[in-house]
């Protein structure tokens, strides 16, 4: 059974200019989600935690998490319990989404970019946000960031993997990513690299 709010996000991925692999949800583990979450179908999240397992999002570079499918954790997975903040996607380079409140108090997604080492607010809700990303934003999004071939080479990179460059984006050297030395890692390692970084630097 659908709801209004799944209709909206499966006509955003049917009209996406780019490919969307919606992976499947098994049935038990999304209901868990929802009920930890108490969050409902009735909203974009909500409606992508139900009826996914996650997105793989523009050759996969980005991975929007939903209940949990194969090698993409489910969203519950990279939660802190009590933190306020919610992990909701994660890039191909390591960079990290999350829905959290912002100082006015209102839950909007933040971005932590590799290039940047910083957080973002971005200042949309987590539907606008989708919506957005949907109607094609990770073009002008990622543009300093991609390489010639780069469709092929992430789309061979698993969900749970990333691609670690050197030296990395955050440097001068390592600004343009057609000349760095690029490896396939675990996503969660790579994350934590960059993160690391950011408390060094």
């Amino acid at each position: 059974m659908t709801t209004p709010a799944w209709d909206e996000v499966a006509a955003a991925i049917a009209a996406a200019p780019y490919p969307v692999t919606v992976l499947e949800t098994d049935g038990g583990r999304a209901a868990h989600c929802l009920r930890e979450l108490r969050i409902t179908t009735t909203s974009w999240l909500g409606a992508v935690v139900g009826h996914t397992g996650g997105l793989l999002v523009d050759h996969g570079w980005l991975r929007v998490l939903g209940s949990g499918a194969g090698a993409l954790p489910g969203i519950l997975e990279r939660a802190e319990p009590g933190s306020g903040i919610l992990p909701v996607a994660y890039d191909v380079l390591g960079g990290s989404y999350v829905w959290a409140a912002n100082p006015e108090g209102r839950p909007t997604v933040h971005y932590f970019g590799p290039d940047v080492l910083e957080w973002q607010d971005l200042g949309q809700g987590y539907a606008a946000w989708l919506h957005a990303v949907l109607a094609g934003s990770l073009d002008r999004f990622y543009e300093t960031l991609r390489w010639p071939g780069w469709p092929d080479e992430v789309g061979a990179v698993a969900a749970d993997q990333g691609i670690h460059t050197f030296p990395p984006p955050w440097t001068v050297e390592g600004k343009d990513l057609a000349t760095v030395s690029r490896a396939v890692v675990p996503l969660p390692e790579l994350v934590s690299v960059h993160q690391h970084a950011a408390r060094q630097l």
